[in-house]
Formats: structure tokens, sequence, C-alpha cells
């Protein structure tokens, strides 16, 4: 063992060692898609004497946190997002009405002088212009003169509109409320406040003042106010001497409370106020039941996919298939370890990256098995078919050396589309770019590291190298072989190709033009609810009964047994519970599985990021890959991801299926796939002109293209496993996303095949740019030859064919 390998082993050892220590210690944080509960995105606005700044904004999020507490929510998560939104969690609420009511209020309680009742309407102007002696008030207590000041109009629980003046005091000043039962006088329900400082002196003030007035007056009277409207207006008691007032620092609010009235009051007075106002912009509730099964059929999902997958590289790759499916367990360790030390939550569509990232594990053995073929295979042509070819293990070491350049750029492509989703993204869907970020990065450890040690200790055993076909490299494989009898020019018909490719954009488009697109209630804002119903109901049947019952543009969709979805424009609480019961009503009984609300300004923002991170992705794909190849190469790349989100969005048109945020995780995820195919290609066209500069560059990129097809379709198969097992038990909610994603790929292998290269190829005519220079790399402990080619490199149009 060389002292690299052990190394490398130590490496792995340390990895696995740390990851297994995280999965038995740390518990994992599952985001309330998969827990059920309730999530509410607020969003602070600017008021006449506050501006929603950070610091604002981190203010009222620490009046939320009290808020929640008192609420009695176990492991609340409460967090800001940018500078003026507020993330709330609330695992296990169901219904959110109470909290959405508690945390959206302002909750600015103030306590006022009474001046009076009000006048008529038409003098109310005149009347604020008076000064305050004006008008019927209270006697000026001892030692006090009125002043001109200004005062507000409200109506009392009586619906009389009472003068008040300036606040005397303000909820700040309270140290405590309680919610408490009056059961000796039978006034029900009312809310204790123990006042503090100033507070006790200015209560002690404001009801001296106010006892100056006769009895019966409103003028006696003290209005306590809470986000301007008035809660109570009670009468100073007669016992109360004038200008002595109500001393000790205690008073009550009544006003006919109920329990909950008087115990959400309570809350919100020590809570405190909001220092600026807030607008409710997301709200997510998910059932316990629909967050378990997501779990089950998503880890079935999971299960079922890794193992076909392992079974086909076996069967491919046979020893080094097997050690290379080891490393996959590995991989799904070392994913899972990330996750829990970065504290990130794991969502439905986190979970569904987690799986997915499995494809791109596989990928980087194929791509180091398949280079390792190609070195055997060279080995023994080098000694003219005869005699014994290169060793195991020289042919995989450069094979793993070979393939690190087209494995780096196609992993940080993918990052790119999966960084995009993370900053674009919103809700659950940015669990989907986390997990696949650590997914894709401990894929390299899996199989630039672990599945190396593995095949190096394997191959360099005296059994194994008396038997090399054991390993699967000697085998070129079916494909490959299949390719060497033929040797089809591809490229020979290029134009014909782009010819289909148009015709397949043309298509796509009169789809988006004929069926429009259904953009999810992400994009547009409003109520998205899904029930399970106890019968089935028909979609059209509960489309004409909600019409009836005053909701004409509700979007209903059915799925699977006794699952319906029903998409509206913003409801109230009553209008809701009216959807409710009209579902129930047709389904022999209903209960509420998930319920989503976007507002209007969410949608628009979601919307116009949605555009931002696709133009993004495709800008930021074409400089990668100009920057590390030619101009020329990142233009035929990126046109040929156009070409597939394309023709993916106007398969959706034509389907009828939503375009929501999971849609948009799946379109960058093609992205990702897509540039990978053209990354692998475009990395071998470089190798091979490299080496024959002179050699036309239609024949090289042919040569290429031919070279790396059993790559893509081992890749290919293997990502179609996994994307079968989550269409087909990952649950409704994740089907759609399969389908995109199995779409995707298919589209994307096509496209980097006969959209990319042959446009590559007319892009390349018209460029005057030098082919590249070649690059001196050592092989198998031999030198370069002389002009930058290896001894024994296959020439561009030599697919490996031998007699």
């Amino acid at each position: 063992m060389t002292r690299a390998t052990r190394v490398r082993a130590l490496l792995a050892l340390a990895v696995l060692a740390l990851s297994v220590y995280l999965a038995v210690t740390q518990p994992v944080r599952l985001g309330l898609d998969l827990r059920g509960g309730t999530q509410i995105v607020l969003e602070t606005r600017d008021s006449p004497t506050a501006k929603a700044d950070r610091d604002a904004t981190d203010r009222t999020l620490e009046v939320l946190r009290r808020r929640v507490d008192a609420l009695g929510v176990s492991e609340p998560n409460i967090a800001r997002s940018g500078e003026r939104r507020i993330v709330v969690e609330l695992p296990g609420v169901q219904d959110p009405k109470e909290a959405a009511q508690v945390l959206g209020r302002t909750a600015q309680l103030t306590v006022h002088p009474v001046l009076g009742a009000a006048p008529a309407p038409q003098q109310d102007t005149e009347d604020r212009e008076k000064p305050q002696g004006a008008g019927k008030q209270a006697p000026e207590a001892p030692g006090k003169s009125a002043g001109p000041t200004s005062h507000k109009t409200l109506p009392d629980a009586s619906g009389t509109p009472l003068r008040l003046g300036p606040p005397a005091l303000t909820g700040a000043e309270v140290d405590r409320a309680e919610a408490q039962f009056d059961a000796e006088s039978g006034t029900g329900w009312f809310v204790g406040l123990d006042l503090r400082g100033p507070g006790e002196r200015s209560w002690a003030e404001l009801t001296g003042k106010a006892a100056c007035a006769p009895s019966g007056d409103h003028a006696r009277r003290a209005a306590i106010v809470l986000d301007e409207k008035i809660i109570s207006a009670p009468q100073v008691d007669t016992s109360v001497a004038c200008g002595t007032g109500i001393t000790g620092g205690s008073t009550r609010i009544t006003g006919g409370f109920g329990q909950e009235e008087a115990r959400e009051l309570a809350l919100l007075v020590n809570g405190g106020a909001l220092p600026v106002p807030v607008e409710l912009v997301e709200q997510r509730t998910v059932g316990p039941t629909l967050g378990a099964a997501a779990i089950a059929s998503s880890a079935q999902a999971a299960a079922i996919g890794i193992a076909l997958t392992a079974v086909f590289i076996t069967v491919v790759y046979r020893l080094l298939g097997a050690l290379a499916a080891l490393a996959l367990a590995c991989y799904a360790l070392i994913s899972y370890a990330a996750l829990l030390a970065l504290g990130a939550t794991l969502t439905l569509p986190g979970l569904a990256g987690f799986v997915l990232a499995i494809g791109m594990a596989v990928d980087a053995n194929v791509l180091v098995f398949e280079r390792a073929r190609e070195e055997y295979a060279a080995g023994g042509a080098r000694r003219g078919g005869t005699g014994r070819p290169r060793s195991l293990r020289t042919a995989l070491t450069a094979g793993f050396r070979n393939a690190f350049s087209a494995i780096a750029d196609s992993n940080v492509t993918t990052l790119l589309a999966a960084g995009l989703l993370f900053f674009f993204a919103s809700g659950p869907v940015r669990g989907f770019g986390v997990t696949l970020s650590i997914g894709v990065l401990a894929s390299m450890v899996s199989a630039l590291v672990i599945t190396r040690v593995l095949a190096e200790f394997a191959v360099s055993r005296r059994s194994v190298e008396r038997r090399p076909r054991l390993t699967g490299l000697a085998d070129e494989g079916r494909v490959r072989t299949w390719l060497t009898r033929r040797n089809p020019d591809l490229m020979r018909h290029r134009r014909r190709w782009l010819a289909l490719s148009a015709v397949a954009l043309a298509v796509a488009a009169s789809g988006i033009a004929v069926r429009g697109l259904d953009f999810g209630v992400e994009f547009t804002g409003g109520r998205l609810i899904e029930y399970s119903t106890t019968a089935p109901v028909d979609a059209d049947r509960a489309r004409t009964a909600l019409g009836d019952a005053g909701f004409p543009r509700a979007v209903v969709n059915t799925s699977g047994d006794g699952e319906l979805t029903v998409r509206t424009e913003e409801l109230s609480a009553a209008e809701e519970t009216r959807v409710g019961e009209v579902v129930g009503k047709l389904g022999g009984g209903a209960e509420k599985v998930r319920d989503e609300l976007i507002g209007p300004s969410l949608g628009d923002e979601l919307r116009r990021n949605a555009l931002i991170a696709l133009g993004v992705a495709l800008l930021a794909q074409m400089a990668y890959l100009a920057a590390r190849f030619r101009w020329t190469f990142g233009v035929a790349a990126v046109a040929g991801m156009a070409h597939d989100v394309l023709i993916l969005v106007g398969v959706f048109a034509w389907l009828g299926k939503p375009v929501d945020g999971v849609f948009l995780a799946a379109l960058l995820t093609v992205i990702g796939y897509s540039v990978n195919d053209s990354v692998v290609v475009f990395d071998r066209v470089r190798e091979l002109w490299a080496a024959a500069r002179r050699t036309p560059f239609e024949r090289i990129a042919n040569t290429a293209l031919l070279q790396t097809v059993p790559r893509t379709v081992n890749t290919g198969i293997g990502a179609v496993f996994i994307l079968a097992a989550l269409a087909a038990l990952g649950g409704d909610s994740l089907t759609d996303f399969a389908l995109a994603l199995l779409l995707g790929i298919g589209v994307g292998t096509c496209s980097s095949m006969f959209t990319a290269t042959p446009l590559a190829i007319e892009l390349e005519a018209r460029s005057s740019a030098p082919p590249p220079r070649p690059v001196a790399r050592r092989s198998g402990g031999r030198p370069a030859a002389r002009g930058g080619r290896r001894r024994g490199s296959p020439e561009p149009g030599d697919n490996g064919a031998r007699v």
C-alpha cells in the first residue's frame, strides 16, 4: 500500500467515524412538511413613526418570541430572513388562525382620558381645531391647567363616539397582565394590570382628573385602546377622590371578555407592542399524517432506488461496482451527518435532493471506471494486442486521474444550480438546494476517496490480479463493444439533429402559447388547501359545488383516492370554513392535511426570483464553461440547457401540470444534469483535440461523443432507477418532481449529444481561435510523449477496436 493510499484510507476512516458519531448523538431537525405544524412568514412594514429596517425587525422578532412562548407551543423556531422578514415555525399547530391573529397584531396599548362625547361628524373637524378646554370635559384637577392639543375620536363598545385626549400611559409601563375571573361580582373574565414606575403615577393622575367629573359623565371614564380600538372605557368609581385618583399601581380591564379573549389580551400586553406593523405574506400548514406518510414513502423510495442502483453498477462493473455500492452507503451516512453538523432542516424536497444526489455519486464512479476500462484496453493495445496489458492498479490510477477534471466541472455546475435555489427559492424548496449541495460534496468524497481506497486495495490482491475480468475493467461493456463494431459517424448529420431540436422547441413553445402555464400558488399568491376525504370526489362536481358556494374561480385537482386540492384567491377564516364544509359534504367527511397561504407581494417576488434564478443559472454556467473550456463550448452548452428548459416547460404546459416551487427545483436540477453531460463530452473533446491539433474538429467531436456514450448510458440508467422509485413511491407531492427530472434527464442526454455538440461544431467552424495546447500528463509512471500526446493514446476517430 502506497503512502498516498494510506493517507486516503486514514482520511476516509476519520470522516466515517465522525459521521457515525454525529448520526448517533445528534437528532435530525425535520421541517414542518415532515413533522406537521404551521409556518408563518411575516414582513415588517414602515409606520408613520418608524422605519422597518433591520434593527426594527430584530426588535419585532423578540416581541414575537415572547408571544409564541406565551402560546405554549413546544419547540417553536423564530428567525429573521433577510432584512424585513420573520419566519415563525410552530410544530404541531394545525389551526393557525389564533396564532396568526396573535402574532400579526401590533398590540399598541394606550390609556387615554375621555374628554367627552364626540360632536356630530360635520363638527368634528372644527372641534379638532379647538383647544382642549372647549366642549364638555372634566373639570381641571387642582394645580393643573389645560392647554391646546389634538385629540382622536373612537367609538366605545356601545358605539358611542368618544373624544380622547393624548395617551396618559402605554403598554410599556405595564409590569404584568393576567387573565382573571371575577366570581364574586359576577362580571366574568377581566384582565388585571400591575403598573410600574411612571405608569403607576400616570394612572393615579389620569383617574384623579376623571374623578372630578360628575357621576355618569363620559369625562369620568378612562379609555383603554388597543390598536386604535377602544376595548374598555370604565367609569372611575365614586369612591375615588378628585385629584387623588387610584393608587397602588393595580387596575383591571373589563369588557365582557370570554376566557380566550381575556387570555389573548393578557398575552399581547405581556408580550409588548410591535415596534412596527407586520403583514402576513406566507402561511403553510401540514398535518402530522401527511408528514409521517411523506417520510415513510420517501425512505422507502430511497432504499429501493439505492438497492436497484447498487445491483446495476455491480452487474456492470462487477467487483469494483460492488465496492462502489458500499461507498454509496458511506455517502448516505456522510450526507446525513453533514446535514446534522450544519443544523440544516430536512424538508420533503430536501429529502428528494438527498436521494437524487445518489445519482451524482454514481456518475463520478461511472466516469472513473469507464476511463479505467479505456486505460486498461489501451495498455494492451500498446503491446500490439499481444502479451500482458498494463496492470489493473495502473489502469485504475489513470482512470481516477483522467476523470477528475470532468467530475470536478460537472459537480461545480450542479453546485451553481443548488446555490441559486437556496438564494432565490422559498419555503421547503430551499431545503432541496441545501441537501443537494451537501449530497454533491459528499459524492466527491465517496467516489474520489472511499471508492478509491477500496478499489486500490482490491486490485492489489494477487487473487484479483490473476482474474482481471472479475474487476470489470477487463471487459469493455456491451455499449462500448457495440460502438466499436459499428463506429457510427453521428456528427455527419449534425444539421439534421439541429433541425429536429428546432422542431421540438416549436412544439414546446406552442404548448406554452396554446395551453398556457398553470402557475402554482407560490407564483400567483392565494390559498391552497389539500383535503383527505372519506370517499373519492369528482373534480368537476367539486368545482361546481364551490362555484355555487361563492368561489367560481376555485381551481380543483384530485389525486389518488380521496385526495383533493383547492386553490383560490385569499380567503377569510369564514370563507375557508365554508370551503371545508363543501368539500366535507361531497366527500362524506374531510380532513385538512395541508394549507398554504401566499400573499400577493410574495407571489410577485417569487415569480420574479424564479426568472432571475433561471437567467443567472444560464449566464453563470456559460461563464464557467467559457473559462474552463472555450467560449464556443460555453455557448453550445448553455444553448443545450435553454433547449432542455423550454422543452420541459412546454411538456408541463401540454400536460396541464402545475408550475410551482417544486417544479423550479426540478428545472434547476435538470440544468445541472444537462450541463454535466455536456461537460463530460467537451472535456474529452479538449483532451483529444489537444493531442491531435491538425485533425478536423468534426472528427474530434464525433470520437469524443462515442467514447463518452457508455458513461452517459450507465449514469442515466442509475438515475432512472432512483427517480422511478421516487415517482412510484414518493407520494403525490413528489410525483411531478420526479416526472420533471425523468423527462429532463432524457431530454438533457439527447441535447448534449444532438444539440450542444453539433452546435459546437458549427460555432468552431466560424471561430478563428486556435486549438487548445496539449497538456503534459503522466500515465503509468511514463512522461507524456513529445508533442503532448501520451504514447499509445488512441488517434481521434480510433474508438479502440483491435484485430
